[in-house]
């Protein structure tokens, strides 16, 4: 299934994406998604109704995030071998791991708020992963049992937030709207292979990013089992997997997003992403 919230900001609703393409609502099932309704029994309720007989939603409707909120925004940095040598970076030996304020989150077509003053705004596309079951020291065999599903994330950082302003990368990592996800929630079993996806992303129709997610340092069953002995992992708890070549940083010369710039981005069979860069 494709899980999506749709309509205006702040009154979205939620829908599944059936067979045709339709976006089928199905609060007649559910609230909404979020860490406090996303469990096996929402799944199978879903995949138990019939889709046909549930209202449309009105085509071309605009698509929110597709969780109301996440639970902790966890990130993996330097998770692509030639990303971390663009940034000048040693490979890790372990994942870097830092977070993301669940208050960046945003639609995949929202506008990207340039914050004030903001000179290194960058683009990552990466691929998310969305828990759907209790993580506490979970072994890597078992650890995709655990996902709900995937979905697109654009890590959108600031750079000088992020490494000339002391302290963690959370600082470059959370202001609002840095946080873009969807268009959709592709449920586990749409995604056999989270280690087969290819990604892009292009800045004003420029070609910045490709990669695939074979090519990680550290796949998506370890980094759940690994972060599940650090902390406990909750469903709606999202991880952003890390990026590929080719941010803006790891040009010569480093190149950043400036107001009216177009970001566009997918991964196979979660969709894509537009962004608009706007001032704050």
């Amino acid at each position: 299934m494709k899980l999506v919230r749709y309509g205006k900001a702040g009154e979205e609703r939620p829908g599944v994406i059936d067979a045709d393409g339709t976006v089928r609502d199905v609060s007649s099932l559910i609230s909404d998604f979020s860490p406090e309704t996303l469990t096996p029994d929402l799944l199978a309720a879903i995949r138990a109704a019939d889709l046909s007989a549930l209202p449309a939603a009105p085509q071309n409707v605009r698509l929110g995030a597709p969780l109301r909120r996440v639970g902790h925004f966890v990130a993996i940095g330097l998770n692509y071998a030639e990303h971390a040598a663009e940034t000048g970076a040693k490979v890790p030996d372990e994942p870097v791991v830092f977070s993301k304020a669940p208050s960046s989150l945003c639609g995949p077509t929202d506008d990207i708020l340039l914050p004030r003053g903001s000179q290194k705004l960058d683009w990552e596309v990466e691929l998310a992963v969305v828990i759907g079951k209790r993580c506490d020291y979970v072994e890597e065999a078992e650890a995709l049992s655990h996902v709900l599903g995937y979905t697109l994330c654009n890590d959108v950082s600031e750079r000088e937030y992020q490494k000339e302003r002391g302290g963690q990368w959370i600082k470059g990592k959370s202001a609002p709207t840095f946080g873009p996800l969807g268009p959709f929630i592709a449920t586990a079993d749409e995604i056999p292979d989270p280690q087969a996806l290819s990604m892009f992303l292009d800045v004003n129709g420029a070609h910045r990013q490709t990669g695939s997610t074979a090519t990680m340092i550290f796949p998506v069953a370890f980094l759940v089992s690994y972060l599940s002995r650090f902390m406990v992992l909750e469903p709606g708890d999202v991880i952003a997997t890390g990026t590929p070549p080719g941010v803006g940083l790891g040009m010569t010369p480093p190149q950043f997003l400036r107001a009216g710039d177009e970001v566009r981005l997918g991964i196979d069979g979660l969709g894509e992403q537009r962004h608009i860069v706007v001032a704050r």
